[in-house]
């Protein structure tokens, strides 16, 4: 690689003087350390690593409670740990990623592990258990790219050891020929085999176990027409699945394997183009240093779109992996480990170990289980380097025991299943191979290569919630996404039928992952532990009621949890992560939360002494009971569903047909949320047809033109939908079938809240889906569609406390939300939002003047610079003085003097005590305030004349 000029002219020279200072150590870790490292920031252009920023033994909380020191932090660049001279750095990357793990906010990029002679540089949202590169100091000279981050001007470092790279090339050659046979009309079982048995074959003659070189030459015959593919690939395979060697012939000394993988050798003629990519794959790629926990990406190559939308099946990363795996596994390891004085204590820690049994219930292509076999064997590492180090007598260490069979899984399809097998299968290769570079010369009895374990009684095809699952010690894993709305339709009405059946206590819309959540924690024994990813509503409403309530409330304690994170893989959705022990944990908890809609967003975490179901740091609102008074209101509803865009008409079509007297009494204006907050004005672009009210033909019929419109548009689609439905459930009752019926009519049309805006001048929205609490009036003309939801209250003090943050932060705790935006729940939020209960006619006013200087401020500013009310709330991220943040502040302050709440109050312990009491007093038959303007009022004294209307039609 062409070194790149220098930022510094000198930087070569500089180099060069810190290497012959370098060599002038000893490489004693307390002693030297910290000039080292000044001396290293100097030579990348500082005058030392105190005038960079840096700071040097930076605390960082230990988990369990206690604080460690990092040697060197850099935000947000670089941790750099160092170790004395000679020491192996494999044995601390741990350390290293546990730190790094806990530097939020702006955590660094990069760490760096020293031993004064190598420096080892690991990016840990590339990959985990391997440095992207390693470099001598000796070498820094004409390898300092390596480094770039160090530079005063960040550049990006030019690593040569990128495996992820590597490993998402190979896979996705792989995966390419596998598309292409199945394309050709191969049937998907077989050719999935057929390549799993080629990268087998690849992987074994990188790493030796057949001779180095042998299936590229075999890849390489076939495209050269000295032989197929077929008679050749088939060949080897049928070897590998023989006990008894050849006895001459091109497959002489090919070892036995195992009768898993190859107990079925099917072969394929590939075609020149495919043969061409695999020979490519095999030549180009070291199979040796491949990530096995990658070839997910294989596996969702494999798979369809759809299905594997509708199985709900996601590549997980390796960071995200982690944060179950060393929770749940390494670290309760790692601090008997740590703590044990005697051999037998540490005898007793291996022989744990060596039985520690793992579950995955749905365990895809393995990758879980594939990081909880490799931390295993490295605990089982340092535990034998810890027994050496306590053996005085120089007694022999025990053979090392830690095997894959303690791996169990579970997985839907078939070619995950058989996948996982096969990362399981290279998973041992390369711990045979780490385990002599981590314990070296000791004189230990290592596993051996061949033959393969058989594993089919380990992962195992079915459906996880039907299968009963093997005794193990750990449950890890990511459930499905798939979210309770979507279920029926694409698991099937037969297959919700069953999962009700069979878990009749859980909520009906709990989301699909909450089931493993409630699977896991009954299989677990007393002190064992589970890791599971979800979809951030595991710690929301039903969701929340069904998985986390329940284990906390049958005797589970979350210890390790991501209250919400945008998710690394393919899924456009954010995820929690929660860790549980079935029983008490003393030790701290830690919660960390992602704060944005980016991969690259800052992280927070605190620890605390418990973390609750709904994984929140404030004040746990999950409780909050719901209160009569609001759910009986009827001052809260969603807008309407259309169901079919043939309802639907733009400006000129609806100018043309409001021409028509029959059809203008069945058209509205019709606003989304998207134009709520994006149009300026809040303008709605579109009209809709609305002939509800007609329960018959004869009535619809009597909209004329409007009506002919739905019966072109609409008619024919839904009769379609029905008749899908007859023929999947065999039933004439399904829902589409029912609606059928009056096919003119809106899927939901909303009567009740139709004729309730109807009757009032105006009504307040918001968008159903939101990041900042933005509430609006519009006019009763206007009808709203479902990405709203409504309140049919037309004063300006409900408008008040509705528009207020102390409504907003009600909101935020107890909403679910949609790929981290926050969603209005009228169940959740508005049923169990507690209003003033007494406040005096002065405060009503006072919230009302409030609530109408902010809206006269809002219209003017959007007017004069024409924004949207998108726009306009934008500038609030903006810091500085800002006459919108002034307004709404005198507006909070107006509706805290309203609930009588002290200022500086923790407003949702406020609102929560309230609920409390609102709660006690309702179940004891007392009456109290509800939803809207306080009784003995005026409602014409508080209502202004503001509101979004129609611009009219186009030529109407």
């Amino acid at each position: 690689m062409t070194q790149p000029v220098s930022l510094h002219p000198d930087t070569a020279q500089r180099m060069q003087d810190f290497v012959a200072y370098w060599r002038t150590l000893k490489g004693d870790e307390k002693g030297e350390s910290q000039v080292f490292l000044d001396r290293l920031f100097q030579a990348f252009g500082h005058a030392g690593y105190k005038e960079a920023g840096a700071e040097l033994e930076y605390r960082v909380a230990k988990q369990g409670g206690g604080k460690k020191f990092a040697d060197l932090l850099w935000r947000p660049r670089v941790l750099i740990e160092m170790k004395k001279r000679g020491e192996k750095l494999a044995n601390h990357y741990q350390q290293a990623f546990d730190y790094w793990l806990k530097l939020v906010p702006d955590r660094p990029r990069y760490a760096v592990l020293c031993n004064f002679d190598e420096l080892w540089v690991y990016d840990f949202n590339q990959q985990l258990d391997e440095p992207m590169d390693r470099v001598r100091i000796e070498d820094l000279p004409e390898r300092f790219t390596v480094l770039n981050f160090l530079f005063p001007q960040q550049r990006t470092p030019l690593f040569g050891n990128n495996r992820v790279d590597v490993t998402r090339e190979a896979a996705d050659s792989v995966a390419k020929v596998l598309n292409s046979v199945i394309a050709r009309g191969e049937e998907r079982p077989r050719a999935q085999r057929f390549l799993l048995q080629c990268v087998m074959a690849m992987f074994a003659e990188d790493f030796e176990l057949i001779p180095r070189g042998f299936f590229t030459e075999l890849a390489d015959d076939a495209r050269q027409g000295k032989g197929s593919s077929y008679d050749l690939f088939g060949g080897l395979f049928r070897q590998m699945n023989t006990r008894e060697g050849a006895r001459g012939g091109r497959f002489q000394g090919i070892p036995y394997f195992n009768g898993g993988l190859f107990s079925t050798v099917d072969p394929i003629d590939l075609t020149k183009d495919e043969l061409n990519l695999l020979h490519r794959a095999a030549l180009e790629n070291n199979w040796a240093r491949i990530q096995p926990q990658i070839f997910g990406v294989l596996f969702q190559s494999s798979m369809g779109r759809a299905d594997r939308h509708a199985k709900g099946a996601h590549y997980t990363s390796e960071a995200d992996i982690m944060r179950v795996i060393l929770p749940t596994i390494i670290t309760p390891f790692q601090e008997r480990i740590e703590g044990a004085t005697t051999q037998k204590d540490l005898r007793a820690v291996l022989d744990e170990l060596a039985s520690f049994q793992v579950l995955d219930p749905a365990c895809g292509s393995g990758n879980f289980l594939y990081v909880a076999y490799r931390e295993l064997k490295r605990l089982e590492a340092r535990a034998l380097l810890r027994l050496r180090d306590l053996s005085k007598d120089g007694a022999a260490l025990p053979p090392t025991r830690v095997s894959i069979r303690q791996m169990h899984g579970l997985e839907y399809d078939s070619f995950g299943v058989e996948l996982a097998k096969v990362t399981l299968t290279l998973a041992k290769e390369l711990a045979i191979r780490e385990m002599h570079d981590l314990l070296g010369n000791t004189g230990l009895d290592f596993d051996q290569p061949l033959p393969l374990d058989n594993l089919d009684d380990r992962i195992v095809q079915g459906d996880a919630l039907f299968t009963p699952w093997p005794r193990v010690n750990a449950i890890v894993g990511n459930p499905p996404f798939q979210s309770k709305n979507k279920l029926q339709r694409e698991m099937g009405a037969a297959y919700v039928k069953k999962l009700r059946a069979a878990y009749p206590d859980m909520p009906g819309r709990a989301d699909y992952c909450v089931y493993w959540i409630r699977k896991a924690h009954d299989h677990l024994q007393a002190g064992q532990r589970a890791g599971l990813v979800g979809t951030n509503t595991i710690r929301q409403n039903d969701s929340r009621v069904g998985g986390l309530d329940y284990v906390v409330q049958h005797g589970g304690t979350i210890t390790d949890a991501v209250g919400t994170q945008v998710w690394s893989g393919d899924a456009a959705v954010h995820v929690s992560i929660v860790n549980w022990v079935k029983g008490e944990s003393r030790a701290p908890k830690h919660l960390a939360w992602q704060v944005g809609d980016h991969r690259d967003s800052p992280w927070k975490s605190l620890e605390l002494p418990v973390i609750n179901a709904a994984l929140s740091a404030g004040t746990d609102v999950t409780g909050a009971k719901r209160l009569d008074a609001n759910a009986r209101s009827g001052a809260c509803y969603q807008g309407q569903t259309h169901g079919h865009k043939g309802f639907l008409l733009d400006g000129l079509e609806a100018g043309q047909m409001l021409g028509n007297a029959k059809a203008r009494p069945f058209l509205h204006p019709y606003l989304i949320g998207e134009e709520l907050v994006g149009n300026q004005g809040s303008v709605p672009e579109r009209w809709i047809i609305d002939l509800n009210r007609a329960d018959d033909l004869f009535s619809a019929m009597s909209a004329g033109i409007a009506f002919e419109r739905l019966k072109r548009e609409v008619e024919p689609e839904m009769r379609a939908k029905a008749e899908e439905e007859r023929e999947k459930s065999g039933s004439a009752r399904g829902p589409r079938q029912s609606h059928y019926q009056k096919w003119w009519k809106h899927w939901r049309g909303r009567g009740e809240l139709i004729e309730k805006i109807s009757s009032l001048p105006r009504y307040i929205v918001c968008a159903q889906v939101t990041k900042r609490p933005i509430f609006e009036f519009v006019a009763s003309a206007i009808r709203p569609n479902a990405a709203l939801i409504v309140f049919p209250l037309a004063d300006d003090y409900s408008f008040g406390v509705l528009q207020s943050l102390i409504h907003w932060a009600w909101f935020e705790a107890k909403c679910s939300t949609l790929a981290g935006q926050y969603r209005y729940t009228s169940d959740t939020v508005f049923d169990t939002f507690p209003w003033p209960q007494a406040p005096t006619p002065e405060q009503v006013r006072g919230v009302a003047a409030a609530a109408v200087a902010l809206r006269g401020l809002r219209n003017e500013v959007m007017q004069r610079q024409g924004w949207s009310l998108r726009d306009l709330y934008r500038t609030l991220d903006t810091p500085g003085k800002n006459p919108l943040r002034d307004a709404q502040e005198r507006l909070d302050a107006a509706v805290r003097a309203a609930y009588g709440m002290p200022v500086g109050a923790d407003v949702l312990g406020f609102l929560l005590s309230l609920n409390g009491q609102l709660a006690a007093a309702e179940a004891r038959g007392e009456a109290i305030v509800g939803p809207g303007l306080p009784l003995g009022l005026n409602p014409a004294d508080f209502t202004t004349a503001d509101a979004v209307r129609p611009l009219g039609a186009k030529n109407a």
